[in-house]
């Protein structure tokens, strides 16, 4: 299959290198030095997003946030002018629902697909193609889509039409957020106390307190260093 790829950061370029490897023609946009591997890998590296939408059945997008999406789409040599009837865009970033349903609605006019499929899983997730992917859009579209989001993710789920995966990924970043809070406030809480946190920590992780983020914190602070004053980081990457 024709692939187009735009936005080849530190999630994009594994996506995309999982899509080359499982041997679909795959346009890049937006090439840097990090990325270079993926031509290297059998990419073609095109001039713009337009040029890539032309060549592409699919072009899928995983960019910064939503001014980014929306330029991409419909500035100029955008993927929009590049577009004909029957195909179809995937926008794979995290942005507004609500500019998502404008963004579609105005794809659809041209005759092509749209669907909104934003992720969960970080940079590990993305370089073991274990993502979890929340999708928005047609049943049928969404049909159409699956083979590649199984090579990108493992759990995929339609959440219902264009916009609810991105209300999905807000409602991913609602919980994240707090419970990222609530480890914080948690373990600061038991340090102050005079309890070892570390040993709380253990405690909680054989109880209903139990979570990814208690998991993951010690990974992101305490495997780095020998001595604390705080026991929870900003983490890089927490909304992925």
């Amino acid at each position: 299959m024709n692939i187009g790829f735009i936005g080849l950061g530190v999630m994009g370029r594994p996506m995309a290198g999982h899509l080359i490897a499982a041997g679909h023609q795959v346009a890049l946009h937006r090439v840097k030095e990090a990325s270079q591997a993926l031509v290297e890998q059998g990419g073609k590296a095109l001039s713009s997003a337009q040029a890539v939408a032309e060549v592409s059945d699919i072009v899928i997008l995983m960019l910064p946030d939503t001014p980014d999406v929306e330029a991409v789409l419909f500035g100029p040599e955008g993927v929009a002018a590049g577009l004909a009837p029957g195909k179809l865009v995937i926008d794979m970033s995290s942005i507004s629902p609500i500019a998502t349903k404008d963004f579609a609605a105005r794809i659809e006019t041209l005759g092509a697909d749209y669907l909104d499929a934003p992720v969960s899983g970080g940079e590990v997730g993305a370089k073991n193609a274990a993502l979890t992917i929340m999708v928005g859009g047609k049943q049928a579209v969404f049909d159409r889509a699956l083979p590649l989001f199984q090579t990108m993710g493992k759990n995929i789920t339609l959440v219902g039409g264009v916009g609810d995966g991105q209300t999905a990924k807000v409602a991913n970043q609602i919980i994240v957020g707090l419970n990222i809070q609530a480890v914080a406030e948690a373990l600061l809480f038991a340090q102050k106390a005079g309890a070892d946190p570390a040993k709380v920590r253990e405690a909680l992780m054989g109880g209903f307190a139990a979570s990814r983020v208690l998991e993951r914190i010690w990974r992101w602070r305490w495997m780095r260093r020998a001595r604390l004053t705080l026991p929870c980081p900003t983490p890089r990457q927490p909304s992925r």
